[in-house]
């Protein structure tokens, strides 16, 4: 059986296929070798996308498309180059700090690099600045969306786990900080290195507080959604409500730059996306099952418990394990399917489970930016027509600082725990 499914996975993955539907062609081909009715694949499909917390997902997706098509998004933009433009490499920190900015509201990677990428990248390439470089950087910031909270595969791996996705969204705080500045710094060192320029309009007062007049109502929805959160108002799926809710405020009635026929487009695009992820966490779902029937994810365990019990080295294998599985598959099918066994493991060796649950979605984000499906490049080089070998390539500086922040937070525990612990979720 394993065997079967092995070959099927590859051979599937191989030809092109989309990652949802390897997952259930392998899992159709496990079925017909059994005895389990076909009539199960419909339902454990069913089952893993009937959950309310997941009803989170659509929601943030449409905050983030009502946030491009309202204007927000620019707004953003406008407002971080005021804060960080003089500095060597402008375009480039105006990037990272707008990321930022917009991973506070949407919680998607991909609405982020769709973003950046069509505004920024033009941008930066009209300064000066390296084509490789432009979308490297912008690919590498948008991975903070899912960090820097609230986030969309937090939400999987709270629905998954039964972790407190309010938890999870408050690791994320320090981590996703320390992952902005490192890119800042790196943005800097290459910037100087080659000699990319920086704002020369002069900082004044009246410019400063221009640009924060018109990004101060979107400035907000950061606060507003974590604040609601963290502070127990309501729950994630609504904070996701309250964010669609607030975007389209902005961009129709304050910001007057989204028009009720645009509410088709956005409709549409939102629809797209959310249906191939729930259609990717649905056939994730029936291909957990048929492992966890063949008792796979056990003998993962077993086998990583018999190497050693050592949380360190543990963690260090977990974490290779799962840079790998980010190469070849989707984020959220990756949680879905692995999070529970590898969980275990680490409550087995002392590793605390919030701590294990946020090394795992870094791990995830990382993936977003490793070929050769590396999600996040595909984005950009979709929007910007830029060869994938070139984005590839320019990237790898960005995917080793990811590689180190990922292994300082494995190490040193405190830099995800101290917050969630000072709000009371430990």
């Amino acid at each position: 059986m394993i065997s079967v499914m092995a070959f099927v996975f590859l051979l599937t993955l191989v030809l092109g296929f989309p990652v949802a539907i390897c997952l259930g062609i392998t899992s159709l081909a496990a079925l017909l070798r059994s005895e389990v009715p076909l009539t199960l694949m419909a339902q454990r499909i069913f089952t893993g996308i009937d959950s309310f917390p997941l009803m989170a997902v659509p929601f943030f997706v449409l905050a983030g498309e009502l946030m491009n098509q309202g204007g927000t998004t620019e707004r953003l933009i406008r407002f971080a180059n005021v804060l960080v433009g003089r500095i060597r490499g402008g375009l480039a920190h105006t990037n990272i700090v707008a990321s930022m900015f917009f991973g506070g509201i949407s919680g998607s990677a991909v609405a982020d690099a769709s973003a950046m990428g069509t505004i920024l990248v033009p941008g930066m390439v009209r300064e000066g600045y390296d084509k490789g470089f432009s979308a490297a950087v912008t690919a590498a910031s948008s991975t903070m969306g899912p960090i820097i909270p609230p986030s969309i595969f937090m939400v999987i791996m709270g629905v998954t786990t039964g972790l407190s996705i309010g938890g999870l969204f408050a690791a994320g705080i320090i981590p996703g900080l320390l992952l902005g500045f490192s890119m800042m710094g790196l943005s800097y060192y290459l910037s100087v290195k080659h000699g990319y320029p920086k704002d020369e309009t002069p900082l004044t007062w009246q410019r400063f507080w221009g640009e924060f007049r018109s990004a101060g109502p979107a400035l907000l929805a950061p606060f507003i959604i974590l604040g609601g959160i963290l502070g127990g108002v309501f729950t994630p799926t609504e904070a996701a409500v309250i964010a669609v809710f607030y975007a389209f405020l902005l961009g129709t009635f304050i910001y007057r730059e989204l028009r009720l026929r645009d509410l088709a487009t956005v409709l549409i695009n939102t629809g797209i996306t959310t249906g191939v992820l729930l259609l990717i966490i649905g056939m994730a779902n029936i291909f957990a099952w048929v492992l966890t029937s063949e008792q796979i994810p056990q003998r993962i365990a077993d086998a990583m418990i018999r190497i050693t019990d050592n949380p360190y080295v543990i963690l260090l294998l977990i974490n290779i394990f799962l840079i790998f599985i980010g190469m070849f598959l989707e984020g959220g099918a990756a949680i879905i399917i692995l999070a529970p066994t590898l969980m275990a493991v680490a409550k087995a060796v002392g590793i605390h489970p919030l701590h294990f649950g946020f090394v795992m979605v870094l791990n995830i984000v990382v993936g977003l930016l490793t070929p050769p499906l590396g999600v996040c490049l595909f984005v950009v080089c979709g929007v910007t027509g830029l060869p994938f070998s070139l984005v590839t390539r320019s990237v790898l500086p960005f995917l080793a600082l990811e590689f180190g922040v990922l292994l300082l937070v494995t190490y040193v525990p405190s830099l995800i725990l101290t917050i969630p612990r000072l709000l009371g979720y430990l």
